[in-house]
């Protein structure tokens, strides 16, 4: 039986790091700059296209769930303004009711609706 002493991988990694040594300008506090390359941000016209589609994609979705938002939101809005003009107008029968007959307060009740039947 053998023991083989395996080296660690960091040596060899260490070895391929080249120590840049002191910049010119005496500026080492700086980060290294790398060469200008005009071309390595572009891309090709078929990744392109494929990159608006998606984002026309994303929008699309983006504005159907932000007007589905703004449709739940007015759905409850109009929910409280109908809670709220349903509770005025029963105050308003009850204050009716104090002076009046109940079956007077029934007929306009009856006649009310009509009217709001016809205006709408």
């Amino acid at each position: 039986m053998s023991t083989v002493d395996e080296v660690p991988s960091l040596v060899s990694a260490s070895k391929l790091e080249k120590p840049l040594g002191m910049r010119k300008n005496g500026k080492q506090w700086h980060a290294q700059k790398k060469a200008f390359r005009p071309t390595a941000g572009l891309t090709s016209y078929d990744k392109r296209v494929k990159q608006r589609n998606e984002m026309t994609m994303m929008k699309a979705k983006e504005k159907e769930m932000k007007e589905e938002k703004e449709q739940l939101r007015q759905d409850r809005i109009q929910a409280i303004r109908d809670k709220r003009a349903k509770k005025e107008e029963k105050e308003r029968y009850e204050k009716m009711a104090e002076t009046m007959h109940r079956k007077r307060i029934e007929r306009l009740k009856r006649k009310e609706k009509r009217n709001k039947l016809l205006n709408s």
